[in-house]
């Protein structure tokens, strides 16, 4: 997969078949609308391609919102090329390409990427005060030489699978019916930094993660979840939040390995500073305080247990 900051450096040797979109969290209803522009670009000897933006344009537009990601755009393009796409187009998003008309925006698509077909949802816009919707750019598509295809949305169970739904799941903690959205356990990679050190003080040692600006952390809560580090992927609980039995701090993302974890856990410096994803796959309860440390270690110790039974499954 080729991705592509700047059109005019595309110089494409094949037309395009291209969907346009913020496409956050890349969930079922994206993939399986990818997956029908993938077969159909391939059909007509075409390439297959995503037009997103950097930043989210929520971001831009509401930034009083403090929009959350469910994938930052290094996420996107990995799971997109596992997806089979030929090209990802990233366009930035600035209050001037929100102002700009829907011909001014599609015109250079047509001319640096050999735009053939365009898919859009029904409900999609662009431009100016929304006015490209998929009637007005059906009607520039005659104008200009291309197609508009307008695909519906992708439901499961009679549940529309969106980006907002999966955003409330995360931020009430259910991880699992997430995933199930997701097609896959929601994830967050970052670094890992020091901590209070508390957790070693009792006998839990934990590696605490610093994730990406922007990215939403699902709702306070004890989780069990998949610790990818280096080429390993490894059991855990995490604890996200104010760790009410101590300080009530800033709030933090906690995990604690099940398995000790080879030459990254060796090393002199410990997991600081290294890579580390996880993969929430179950929450196991909420964030409360305890009346003592030994009653804290008592429960840490029972969320361990289901945590591996969980894991074991999963």
């Amino acid at each position: 997969m080729r991705t592509i900051h700047e059109l005019t450096t595309a110089h494409l040797d094949q037309e395009t078949v291209l969907t346009i979109g913020a496409f956050d969290g890349i969930h079922l209803g994206h993939q399986a609308i990818l997956a029908q522009l993938i077969q159909r670009a391939r059909g007509c000897h075409c390439l297959s391609g995503m037009v997103t933006f950097d930043p989210h344009p929520r971001v831009v537009l509401a930034p009083q919102a403090k929009t959350e990601l469910l994938t930052t755009l290094d996420e996107k393009e990995e799971l997109v090329r596992a997806l089979g796409l030929d090209l990802l187009v990233v366009i930035p998003f600035t209050p001037a390409l929100a102002a700009t008309s829907a011909r001014d925006f599609v015109e250079p698509l047509r001319a640096h990427l050999r735009l053939r077909e365009l898919w859009v949802g029904p409900n999609f816009f662009l431009g100016r005060g929304k006015e490209g919707n998929a009637a007005r750019l059906a009607e520039l598509g005659t104008e200009l030489g291309f197609s508009t295809h307008v695909v519906q949305p992708v439901s499961n169970g009679g549940r529309l699978i969106s980006s907002t739904a999966i955003r409330a799941l995360l931020h009430a903690g259910d991880v699992a019916e997430a995933a199930h959205r997701l097609g896959r356990p929601y994830r967050i990679a970052g670094t890992v930094v020091t901590g209070a050190q508390r957790g070693r003080r009792i006998g839990i040692p934990t590696a605490n993660l610093e994730p990406p600006p922007g990215k939403l952390i699902p709702a306070n809560g004890v989780y069990a979840v998949w610790a990818d580090l280096g080429e390993g992927a490894y059991p855990a609980v995490v604890n996200i939040g104010v760790r009410p039995s101590f300080d009530h701090g800033a709030r933090s993302i906690e995990a604690h390995l099940l398995e000790h974890c080879g030459a990254p856990c060796e090393a002199a410096d410990g997991l600081y500073g290294r890579p580390m994803a996880l993969r929430f796959v179950q929450r196991l309860r909420e964030e409360r305080k305890f009346d003592s440390p030994e009653a804290l270690v008592a429960q840490i110790r029972a969320d361990v247990a289901r945590a591996r039974e969980i894991l074991a499954a999963n």
